[in-house]
């Protein structure tokens, strides 16, 4: 799955452009590289998020296409 559209389906992100976004900006680093919004998502993936002056650091335990919100965050876990 694409990192953008792991990031909207997780609800990590609350849209899929902001998503694009952010990772076009470089404020999305996988297992510490900075990626394209095209990355390939794959589960034990570690991916750090810049929000402003916080950072949110997680680990893909799960991939799923679609998902309840009170299911998504079962997709990842903090780190």
């Amino acid at each position: 799955m694409r990192l953008d559209k792991y990031l909207k389906v997780s609800r990590l992100i609350k849209r899929r452009t902001i998503a694009n976004e952010a990772c076009d900006a470089g404020r999305v680093l996988v297992n510490g590289k900075v990626v394209k919004a095209s990355y390939d998502v794959k589960v034990g993936d570690v991916i750090e998020i810049g929000f402003g002056n916080k950072n949110v650091k997680v680990e893909v335990t799960m991939i799923l296409d679609t998902t309840k919100k009170e299911d998504a965050k079962d997709m990842f876990k903090y780190v």
